[in-house]
Formats: structure tokens, sequence, C-alpha cells
């Protein structure tokens, strides 16, 4: 059945800023984001900061970067305002202790000077079961003693009253019906002592002001939804649609992601990561949106951002936990860095090549992009294929130039031979240089492939580089005469 998206949705990423941008957290936004831009909707950003002893200082910076380095830009937020501000929950705490006042006066909630160690005991007493039975005893404290803690100065907390029996019916659009006896909910707290409230109170209560029309979120609110329900009811709102997409399982698909790193050290996590690791934000966005999510009857899996737009359903949002697939996204990402233009790519890799001490501008490397654009996975790849281009490489060791089966005496003379040709051939183009070159091996009986090696060697110390025909090129005819004496120089 398809979901009620015709109409223009409001949805909202609201994140805690308590440490750096998961790539499950991410994708929730991906999907608030898709759903928005593709119904003309509006996708606000929303921080839920009301946590201060998880407040971890940079984050809410790193979280819009990460963000908007994925391309999701958001219509309303704490940066750029908007018509239901202020967007920082620590901003809007009066909005909370007046719905929290409201649900006091309407019997739905009730104040507790208790604290957690008689909780705890309380709970013991009953057992863990009897979760109404914790209520009850909650719910009662002599009024003298209650006075009592006012007067020393014992703030309260605000609790929320659930139901002692019956049980409330909540729903899931992609999982259905959920249905929970009310005897096994505790009653949650909505206002913590130190005035601040928890998230039960702040997101129900920002959800109805805000006009959110659709919850997408984490799968782990899911315990929590009877709780939401029964708050959302109390003050006599109509619900929004809410949606718990699929909890990420590492690469083994037997455990749970990480929140702090893939199951290996070189799996990126973070969508920090992600950028630092050289992966373009429309290959992370197209492989984000594939776990969980598919096109119905179709094994498609190369999307453009835009493309991704058009293709999104609700409906299709899956619910069963999904293995995060890193070769994959390689896959991906070599893909999307081929359907770049070379300015473009060029325009990319400046960074990386800056970040490898090479000094070069986007036109230094447009030149050279033809030679390693089907070539490269990440971003990242390409200073170890580019740099010697720009600088000069460290000579390579004797061993590392003479090829299997061939002397240090064979190694010289190809290399002497391989000069004399190259010092007057022209024109000094990919074409000519292949030609003279195989033509040379054929001549004197050597392995193509062996000569090759010794010249890639020679020129780049490396034993991988860029084709050597359009390298010998770019070089050019100084560069490339100079750094073929040095190596038989270096072969004595």
């Amino acid at each position: 059945m398809p979901f009620p998206t015709a109409a223009p949705v409001r949805v909202r990423f609201a994140p805690s800023p308590t440490g750096s941008l998961h790539i499950g957290t991410a994708r929730t936004a991906l999907f608030d984001w898709l759903l928005a831009r593709q119904t003309g909707g509006q996708f606000i950003l929303r921080i839920e900061d009301t946590d201060r002893s998880r407040y971890v200082p940079g984050s809410l910076e790193e979280l819009m970067a990460g963000l908007r380095w994925l391309g999701l830009e958001w219509d309303e937020g704490p940066d750029i305002g908007g018509p239901y501000g202020p967007y920082l929950q620590s901003e809007r705490l009066p909005i909370y202790h007046e719905h929290a006042q409201r649900l006091l006066d309407s019997g739905h909630a009730y104040e507790s000077f208790y604290t957690s160690e008689e909780i705890e005991a309380m709970t013991k007493s009953v057992g863990q079961g009897d979760a109404a039975e914790v209520n009850r005893l909650m719910r009662v404290m002599p009024a003298d003693e209650a006075r009592r803690r006012r007067e020393a100065g014992v703030k309260p907390a605000i609790l929320f009253k659930v139901p002692l029996d019956g049980e409330t019916v909540a729903r899931d659009e992609i999982r259905g019906e959920i249905r929970t006896p009310n005897r096994t909910l505790r009653d949650p707290v909505l206002v913590k002592s130190d005035g601040f409230p928890t998230y039960h109170l702040a997101a129900m209560v920002d959800d109805q002001l805000m006009r959110i029309t659709h919850v997408l979120r984490g799968q782990e609110w899911l315990p929590s939804l009877p709780f939401h329900m029964l708050i959302i009811r109390a003050f006599g709102w109509e619900p929004p649609l809410f949606i718990h997409p699929s909890i990420f399982l590492d690469p083994s698909g037997k455990g749970k992601m990480s929140k702090r790193r893939g199951s290996t050290t070189d799996q990126p996590t973070f969508v920090r990561d992600f950028r630092a690791g050289g992966y373009l934000p429309e290959a992370v966005v197209n492989w984000a949106a594939l776990m969980g999510w598919g096109e119905e009857g179709g094994d498609r899996e190369v999307y453009t951002i835009p493309e991704l737009v058009q293709a999104f359903k609700l409906e299709r949002v899956r619910p069963s936990p999904t293995a995060v697939n890193y070769e994959k996204l390689d896959w991906l990402n070599g893909v999307h860095i081929r359907m770049l233009a070379p300015d473009e790519l060029a325009r990319r890799l400046v960074p990386f090549m800056h970040r490898a001490g090479v000094a070069v501008c986007r036109d230094d490397l447009l030149p050279l992009v033809p030679l390693i654009q089907q070539r490269l996975t990440t971003l990242d790849e390409a200073p170890d294929l580019l740099d010697f281009f720009f600088v000069p490489p460290p000579p390579p060791t004797i061993e590392e130039m003479i090829p299997k089966k061939m002397t240090a005496e064979d190694t010289r003379a190809a290399l002497a031979a391989s000069r004399g040709l190259l010092a007057t051939l022209e024109p000094f183009t990919a074409e000519p240089i292949e030609a003279a070159l195989r033509g040379l091996a054929e001549a004197r009986g050597w392995k193509a492939g062996d000569l090759f090696s010794i010249l890639r060697v020679a020129l780049s110390s490396k034993r991988v580089a860029p084709p050597l025909f359009g390298a010998i090129e770019h070089l050019g005819h100084a560069t490339t005469l100079e750094r073929i004496d040095q190596a038989l120089a270096l072969l004595g």
C-alpha cells in the first residue's frame, strides 16, 4: 500500500551533538532528505542537545559539515533559522516546561522526589517484570516527605503516567501494528531534576509544533514508540507517521555495526572518514541508500543523486537488518569517479595531492586525469600514482629495476638502447613512443613487458604507475632522459 506522501511532507533530522556523524545516522538523514525533495516538502535540521553531560564541543559543526558534504542541505535549521525555531532544543526550555505543566495539570504526569537508588530498591522489591507495580510505588510519596525534600532544595523530576492496565497500540509504517501490554512499561521521565527535558517529551513537542508529518529515526527508538504514542495522545494531538529503518550489521552480518569503527581499522564508519578516505559523496549516498532500500523488481545499483530523488519510495524501505558491504562501496566509488568530467575529477584530487605534500592546482592535474581515471577506486590513491610527475622520486634500488631472468648488464643495455631511441623521437607522444619501444623490444629479442617494467621503475621508482607511454609523454623529453641517465648511473 503506497504511503500518503503525495503532498509535500515535513521531515526532521534531529541528531544529538555527542560525537561524529555515523554512516547509519547519515542514512536516516538521507531518507528524510530524499522524501522531502521528492514531494517538494521541507527537510528540517533540529539539534537535540538537552543531554548536556554527553555534549561534545565541535561535534555540531562537524555534523553540519558532514551533511553538507553529502549534499543534504536543510531548509530550516539552527544556522539558517525558519518559521518554527529555535532549532536548538537547549534554547526551547520554556516551551518544554509549559507542556510538562500541561500534562501535570491534566493528571497525565506527576512530580517525583525519589532518588535513582530508591527507585532501584523499589524495582528489586517487586521484581523487574512488574513495571506496573513499580509505577504504583513511584507515584506515591507521603506529602510531608515530599514537602521536606522540596524545602531542602531537592528538585523533582516529572514522569509520565503510563496506564496500569490494558495495552498501547502503535504503528510503524514498515512493520505494521505493534501492541504492548501497559504492565510492561515503566513510567518514563519527561523532565529531569536538572530542568532539562528528555527525548520523550522534547521530541514529541517539537514534532508537533514544527508540523512534522513523517518521523524517520533509528531502530533503537522502536521500543520507545508506545511511550511516544501515549504522550502524543495525552496532548490530544494527531501523531506523525513513524518509520524505523533497519540497523546496520557489521560486514560479517553477525553483529551490530559499531558506533566507533568497522570490523577492521581501515573500514570507515563516520562520514568524516569516508571523506578523508577519498570516497565521493555521490558514491557514499548511492551506497547508503541501497542499504535498506531498493526499487521493486530491479537489480539496479548505480544512481546519481537526482535519480535517487526520482526513484525513492518510502514503502520500499526494508525493516530487516543490513550487513555493510565495503566491497560494494569501493566498486560504486570507482563507477562514480569514472562518471566525473575530467576537470571536476582534477579539482577533487587537488586536496589529496596537497595532503601528500605535492603542491599542484587543478590545471596541473587535468592533463594527467585520463591516465588514472579508469584506475582509481578512491581519490586518495592519486598521489601515489601522480607524485613522480611533479616531485623527483627517490632512486629505485637495483633489485627493483632488474626483472626476473635478466641481469644488471641486460637491464643497463635495455635502458641505454631506450635512451638512444627516445632522445631523437618525434613527435614525443604516446602512440609513437609505444610503437618505437615495442619495435626495440622485438628487434633485440626482449620481452616487451620486461622492457616496459625497467623503464617504469627508472622513471617513477614504482612498479605500479600510470600507463607508461602516456607517462613518458607527460614527463617530456628532458625529464625522461634525465631519469634514465640516473638509472644508468645507479646500475654502474
